[in-house]
């Protein structure tokens, strides 16, 4: 048979055909697949970022409330003050006006310091007197701001005192003082007079200094021009009254009745306007917060993360085509041997999108280095992954409980006082002159307990607020005990932890007293007994089980029955906690007769405490 070698020089190579067929078959599909993944992390990567920056406006905004609401509590304190209320109807009645006047600046120019970023508070009585103590002006009889205001004098106090609730003034310019221009936000209230809810007085104003603002939304003091991220806020007007350019503070950009959409749509304008960024690599996110009506807007410039996606994009597939090259060269058997290698990494990886994190990939003699490598990296990755999915399941967790205790905590402690306050004042119309008072200490009781509870305190503070409690306990039991309080007066400025005697003073009320009916007689005594400071708690009451009390003194808490009363020991543990083994307590009692705690406090811890409790 005559070969025609002719036929057989035209003839593509099995070899040729196989690597053809690999390539059309791998480096197609393949580059397709990088193509795809490009754009798929790319997009990825835009909503991971957008729900990361909304939390973090989020975040911002919720802080914007609280520093906010802080400055509200200054202002709560200055118009329901009844001093203020007294000299501005002085101030009316053009009584003593210059004495009136000096009196009452004294006491705001007290409180301007007690907050940082304040400019100015400003009294506006109904007769249009101003009486003013400010940081921007060396004069002492008239307001920096309220003639640069975009409302007159009267217009401002009608729009305040037309109801009970706080108002807050967008960002305007307030004066140029040390060559420098000041802008500033106001928070106001009318005067409340409690003796008469209906009196239309004056108003009080607390001008904030707008780089306040700019320290909530900027994560740093430097220039955020030149940054790639930077957050502004619009009130609801569609003014600017935030921005790392105080040029463009009161620039008006969208306008306030527009939709989200259309508002969003005008900011990115303002924004493509000032050519900070290219347009095409500009983002741009809202987050509405609803209690202040304000927008906070985050610029993004993100042409550093599309830049670096599309360089790598072109490494991979520049990784692909050298891959490939190599295969050419190289023997079928070794291109088979990679192949089984990489189906083997690619089984596993497919095993892992469908869910299942603990497949590995086995790394055996034959695998190549490149591929083993790569599996070995893949499985290394899937133990991150699988370590970071627990942490994430575990902070989520931990994050839901914060939110729920954040929830509980959310009681405004105002409403409470407030409530009371009125109950107090129903009482004293009825003439109920003892619910009065026992109202009137409840209150001072929830006050000093809710505020800085593990804050430490001097024992006078301590004692007199013992003595509150003491005393509620006594009426509420008719007078069934008495009390002796016995303070070494060395003592009185000594440091110990908030409410820290309460529990063992309540257990000799509630248990120590219970069915007696001879006279009961409760016993507090401090004083310095060398290097310690001595507290005593003692009754006359039934006292406690020896058991119990061997288990208190050895401190073995975790034999303790959940029928038993473990009030007191969990107070013994809150000692150790805060005082650790320098703490000595010791309980002594006889059934029947009574019962005496003694706890003993290094003396230089009660100097030290302030600074470890708090």
């Amino acid at each position: 048979m005559k070969i025609d070698k002719k036929s057989i020089g035209n003839k593509t190579s099995l070899q040729t055909k196989l690597i053809c067929l690999f390539l059309v078959t791998s480096v197609i599909p393949l580059f397709i697949l990088s193509v795809y993944s490009y754009y798929n992390t790319s997009n990825t990567l835009k909503k991971n970022m957008e729900e990361l920056t909304l939390g973090n406006l989020e975040q911002t905004g919720n802080s914007l409330e609280i520093w906010l609401e802080s400055y509200e509590d200054l202002l709560y304190q200055i118009y329901t003050n009844d001093d203020v209320v007294k000299l501005i109807d002085k101030l009316n009645n053009g009584e003593d006006d210059s004495v009136t006047r000096n009196q009452l600046r004294r006491m705001i120019s007290g409180l301007i310091n007690t907050k940082d970023y304040i400019r100015a508070i400003t009294i506006i009585t109904s007769e249009n007197k101003i009486v003013t103590y400010n940081q921007l002006t060396p004069y002492t009889n008239e307001s920096s701001w309220i003639n640069n205001f975009s409302m007159g004098q009267k217009e401002l106090y009608d729009e305040i005192s037309s109801d009970n609730k706080t108002h807050i003034f967008s960002t305007e310019y307030a004066v140029s003082f040390a060559n420098e221009d000041y802008y500033l936000f106001h928070i106001s209230h009318r005067i409340i007079d409690y003796k008469d809810l209906e009196k239309r007085n004056g108003v009080v104003i607390i001008s904030i200094d707008e780089e306040l603002l700019k320290r909530v939304c900027l994560a740093k003091d430097e220039d955020k021009l030149s940054s790639n991220n930077f957050n502004f806020i619009v009130d609801k007007k569609g003014n600017v009254i935030s921005y790392p350019d105080s040029t463009r503070l009161m620039t008006k950009i969208t306008d306030g009745e527009s939709s989200s959409q259309e508002k969003k749509k005008d900011y990115l304008n303002f924004i493509y306007d000032e050519n900070l960024f290219p347009n095409k690599y500009t983002s741009l996110y809202v987050y509405e917060n609803k209690g202040l009506e304000w927008d906070v807007v985050n610029v993004v410039n993100q042409k550093e993360t599309m830049i670096g996606i599309a360089n790598q994009q072109r490494i991979n597939i520049a990784a692909c085509l050298l891959c490939f090259g190599m295969v050419i060269i190289l023997t079928l058997p070794l291109s088979r041997q990679l192949a089984e290698s990489v189906q083997k990494v690619v089984r596993s990886m497919e095993t892992v999108s469908s869910g299942n994190l603990e497949t590995r990939v086995t790394v055996d003699k034959q695998m190549p280095l490149e591929v083993e490598f790569i599996a070995i990296q893949f499985n290394d990755m899937l133990e991150k992954l699988d370590a970071a999915l627990k942490k994430e399941k575990e902070a989520g967790e931990r994050q839901r409980l914060a939110e729920i205790t954040a929830l509980e905590a959310q009681i405004n402690p105002h409403f409470l006082y407030n409530t009371l306050d009125t109950i107090n004042w129903m009482a004293i119309d009825k003439d109920e002159f003892e619910i009065s008072n026992a109202i009137n200490t409840l209150a001072s009781i929830l006050r000093y307990a809710i505020k800085n509870s593990n804050a430490t305190v001097t024992v006078r503070e301590e004692v007199s607020w013992l003595k509150n409690y003491i005393y509620l306990q006594q009426t509420r039991l008719k007078n069934t005990f008495r009390c002796n309080i016995d303070i070494d007066k060395q003592i009185a400025d000594c440091k110990i932890h908030k409410l820290l005697l309460q529990p063992f003073i309540e257990n000799s009320i509630i248990h120590g007293f219970e069915r007696r009916t001879g006279e009961n007689i409760l016993t507090i005594r401090m004083e310095k007994k060398e290097e310690y400071l001595q507290i005593m708690i003692g009754d006359n009451g039934n006292g406690i089980e020896p058991a119990f009390v061997e288990r208190l003194n050895e401190r073995a808490f975790h034999m303790m029955e959940e029928s038993e009363n473990i009030g007191i020991a969990n107070a013994f543990t809150r000692l150790f906690m805060y005082y650790g083994e320098d703490v000595h307590v010791e309980i002594r009692s006889v059934l029947e007769e009574g019962t005496e705690i003694i706890i003993l406090i290094p003396w230089r811890l009660t100097y030290e405490s302030d600074n470890s409790g708090r």
